[in-house]
């Protein structure tokens, strides 16, 4: 999915594990001048697929204003570095199972109200409580209690019954020791839990967020990040200016930032051309052929890599697809290496791994399912029994995915003579609202941006049983077993061996096709002077001058 951005030092790790600031801004620390302080800029983005709710958004449109309005414990270095403190005054632990969480003093939600303990401990409890229904409530999985609150629909969404009533609404390894100290027990020792903090799933929410409906909450969220919201205007746009009693490092340099939700990238990609928009994150492909968007942008343009990877997924609660040699041959049956040169023009890179290469722990080349051979696509296809009827491959439209996934529709047809095309779903928002409801009639483009820098965010949440973005329902027992060994292990790099065994059988099982490593091509205006990306491309809006 996504990542926080913002501060390019490190964290420390001392004897007793404490996570200590050692880093500032990579900005000059002093601000833009009078027009960049009052200045405002327009930057492309997508209709959040649900109200802006931190344990409940699962993707880039929504997550990528989170990351905007909250701040979390931690946050992630714009140059790829370790995470560091951002509202965690330190972050303790002598076992890698009990945790002790300070953070500093006296700072403030958008609604005047202070940044307490328990708006930490309040909100992870709510994101976990199954009834709750927040899609990132696995996240909360690693602490002491948390099977006692979210329960397993026991027949799965389609079935008649119900997942039973939790035994509790409070996870027992949290707890609020004053205003500015929590402590939390995890149900074993976990090394990577002080990585994972940054991500938005663990933001604080005010005690606002509790009096009423998370739906209408959502509308009209309120954070403690350097801006806070203004108005949402469905399919439209999304206002945000700055928040003038943030305390942190990371504060604006300019005042107004509004999101604009456009339902074609290349009229973004016009805009931004014609000085009309100020940033777009990823033009579009008709932009790459010849760099004409390096002629078009000049010195506008900047070209960067991302800890991101483009994936189609199978819906394996379909029948169809619940073979994994049928799954495989359609793996192999794709050339990606012809799709990186002649549709992305050698922008991107063709996958051979399950993780993303630039991500702690990435094992390069695990990823078998990922060569292309037609002689066993063709064996495995035959022992699979075939494929019957048409294979639709979706996409949405609102972005520039029509051409690399009619290109592999076209591959898997010729090479396998399955009647396979691509189909794209008008919107993002339209197209995640299927995959969650688990309706998808065919393999669909499902891309993932790391949340976090650790190859634990590539195997969780998507391949083990009830992961927050296993949206093809994939399950194995073997699979959950090893991922659980590897969270609990003692450090980092036996997590990461044991992650890896739990890679080779999902490489044997193929639930997904990971086809291409993340290249990002960006563009800003004339009137942007200074910006900087996050370490997955975003937009910094923290670092923008005018």
């Amino acid at each position: 999915m996504r990542v926080s951005k913002r501060a390019s030092g490190a964290i420390a790790l001392g004897a007793a594990f404490a996570l200590v600031a050692s880093g500032c801004s990579s900005s000059d620390g002093e601000g833009g001048d009078a027009t960049s302080a009052d200045g405002a800029i327009t930057v492309d983005g997508t209709e959040p697929e649900n109200p802006l709710v931190p344990s409940n958004t699962t993707e880039t449109g929504g997550g990528k204003i989170i990351d905007w309005v909250w701040t979390g414990l931690v946050e992630y270095p714009n140059n790829g570095g370790a995470p560091q403190n951002a509202l965690a005054e330190s972050i303790e632990t002598t076992d890698s199972k009990v945790y002790k969480i300070k953070i500093k003093q006296d700072t403030k939600f958008h609604d005047g109200t202070v940044v307490k303990a328990k708006n930490f401990v309040d909100a992870w409890n709510w994101g976990a409580y199954s009834p709750n229904g927040a899609q990132n409530s696995s996240f909360f999985a690693d602490i002491e209690g948390f099977a006692d609150v979210n329960t397993a629909d026991p027949d799965g969404p389609e079935g008649p019954q119900k997942a039973p009533e939790p035994k509790a609404k409070e996870m027992s390894g949290l707890k609020v020791v004053d205003d500015w100290n929590f402590e939390v027990t995890l149900a074993a020792p976990t090394a990577v839990f002080p990585t994972k903090l940054g991500y938005s799933t663990f933001m604080p929410l005010p005690d606002a967020f509790f009096a009423g409906s998370a739906e209408e909450f959502g509308k009209k969220p309120i954070g403690n990040g350097p801006v806070k919201f203004v108005s949402w205007e469905n399919n439209v746009q999304i206002k945000l200016t700055r928040f003038d009693d943030y305390q942190l490092r990371d504060k604006m340099k300019i005042k107004d930032v509004t999101v604009k939700m456009y339902q074609d990238d290349t009229a973004a990609y016009s805009d931004l051309v014609s000085g009309n928009l100020d940033f777009m994150q990823q033009v579009p492909v008709s932009a790459i052929a010849g760099d004409k968007w390096k002629s078009d942008l000049t010195d506008r343009a900047i070209s960067s890599t991302t800890p991101s990877t483009g994936i189609i997924a199978f819906p394996i609660y379909d029948k169809r697809f619940q073979n994994p040699k049928l799954r495989r041959a359609i793996s192999l049956s794709i050339n990606r290496q012809e799709i990186t040169d002649k549709i992305f023009f050698g922008s991107r890179k063709p996958a051979d791994s399950w993780a993303n290469p630039l991500t702690p722990g990435a094992a390069p080349g695990n990823c078998t399912a990922c060569q292309f051979n037609v002689d066993e696509a063709k064996k495995l296809l035959a022992e699979a029994g075939g494929f019957t009827g048409e294979l639709v491959m979706y996409y949405n439209a609102d972005a520039s995915h029509k051409e690399w996934m009619e290109a592999v529709a076209q591959q898997v047809k010729t090479n396998l003579g399955i009647n396979a095309r691509a189909e794209g779903v008008p919107t993002f928002a339209v197209f995640r609202q299927n995959i969650n409801a688990h309706k998808m009639k065919g393999a669909y483009r499902a891309g993932w941006q790391q949340d976090y820098p650790d190859v634990e965010n590539w195997v969780n949440p998507l391949y083990v049983t009830g992961g927050s973005s296993n949206d093809g329902l994939y399950s194995n027992k073997q699979v959950d077993a090893l991922a659980k060994e590897a969270s609990a292990a003692p450090s980092l790099d036996a997590s990461h061996a044991k992650f890896a065994e739990a890679v080779k059988l999902i490489d044997q099982d193929v639930p997904s096709m990971p086809i291409y490593f993340g290249g990002q091509q960006s563009g800003h205006s004339e009137k942007v002077k200074k910006m900087e990306l996050s370490n997955v491309g975003e937009l910094d809006i923290t670092s923008v001058e005018l």
